[in-house]
């Protein structure tokens, strides 16, 4: 994956039973250009995962989270390309971690900025609501700064999945 599974699941265990970073059953990392077609990628990326993995009865709502996490990382979590050559720009990564019940996507982005969330009772502004959603959607959602090596930041949503009895 590529990261410190620790770390980026330390949010997670807050209220929460303790998500073992060593019990994954199965995850998935994918670096994302700096272009919107990769929200296009991301979802394409959610869907074999997630076919590959046997859930299908979140597809939708998990597919619709993933769009507006990368939407916002590429968004408000990239540098401006002002005296940036594309390939100086780091790429936004999404990590989809499956535990038997649970399902979490993060979005990892370069920047140190806070997500905020904005008035979701204005529903013709045309944008603004992606926090909104994912907050609708998922079962739980967060954020926290990166440490050591790695910089910026990682938005997370969790997923309660159906037992498999």
């Amino acid at each position: 994956m590529g990261t410190n599974g620790s770390t980026m699941l330390e949010p997670l265990r807050q209220g929460l039973p303790p998500l073992d970073p060593a019990a994954v059953s199965n995850a998935a990392s994918c670096a994302l250009p700096a272009r919107y077609e990769a929200v296009r990628e991301a979802r394409q990326f959610t869907r074999r995962t997630l076919d590959q993995w046997d859930i299908g009865d979140r597809f939708d709502d998990v597919c619709l989270v993933v769009s507006e996490l990368v939407t916002n990382a590429l968004r408000h979590g990239l540098p401006t390309s002002n005296g940036h050559a594309p390939e100086q720009i780091p790429p936004v990564r999404l990590h989809l971690m499956r535990w038997t019940e649970r399902l979490v996507c993060a979005v990892r982005d370069p920047s140190h900025d806070s997500p905020v969330a904005r008035d979701s009772d204005d529903f013709s502004a045309e944008s603004g609501r992606g926090l909104f959603l994912v907050d609708s959607f998922a079962d739980g959602w967060g954020w926290h700064p990166l440490a050591g090596t790695l910089n910026g930041k990682v938005v997370w949503a969790l997923f309660r999945l159906q037992s498999a009895e």
